[in-house]
């Protein structure tokens, strides 16, 4: 449905992560990857979703020069929040063994933010999910990251890895969002087009 309503449009996704590509796909759009290099620094006033909205919306800027016409570009970013702290994607072994560590026994909120953009509009969607891990054993969080090496996941996870099959307790919202795209809601403004 979507590759008809979106023909007169080249689509951009500005995003190295393979779970985002396949989950574009999946919604039958055609597009192509097109990374930009963007520091992403965000104010420390900033709480939550404004948080990813804003470093979506930076992502977005870096385009602003050289989109074309018909060009449709979507940038994104994915954080876990939790105990009013942002865990992005971890720096190395220890940064992640900390926050599996953190995430242990625990629940937190996992928000992801959309731009959508061209020359003509902006739009900036995000959806949050609230997930629960159980208790992860020392040797589990070794395991997983020695052998997943997570660090270019926000929160040094992926849900669809072991970590989410053996770890996951509850999820209460979009698994897909966990992933790092908010499909539905990206489909649905993708047809308002």
């Amino acid at each position: 449905m979507l590759s008809n309503k979106l023909k007169k449009y080249k689509i951009i996704l500005a995003s190295g992560s393979p779970r985002r590509h396949e989950l574009l796909k999946d919604l039958d759009v055609d597009f192509t990857v097109k990374l930009k290099e963007v520091d992403e620094i965000y104010p420390n006033d900033l709480k939550s979703y404004e948080i990813t909205d804003f470093l979506a919306e930076l992502k977005s800027k870096v385009f602003k020069e050289s989109i074309q016409e018909n060009e449709l570009i979507i940038t994104s970013d994915t954080i876990v929040w939790i105990d009013g702290i942002a865990l992005g994607k971890p720096k190395n072994y220890q940064d992640a063994f900390d926050m599996l560590s953190k995430l242990s026994n625990n629940a937190h909120e996992v928000i992801t933010s959309v731009c959508i953009f061209n020359k003509n509009f902006k739009k900036i969607i995000n959806d949050s999910v609230k997930v629960s891990f159980k208790k992860l054993t020392r040797e589990e969080i070794d395991y997983y990251i020695s052998t997943y090496k997570p660090y270019d996941k926000a929160g040094a996870y992926g849900i669809q890895e072991w970590i989410g099959k053996i770890g996951i307790t509850k999820i209460e919202g979009s698994y897909f969002t966990v992933m790092g795209f908010p499909v539905h809601k990206l489909y649905k403004e993708l047809m308002k087009l």
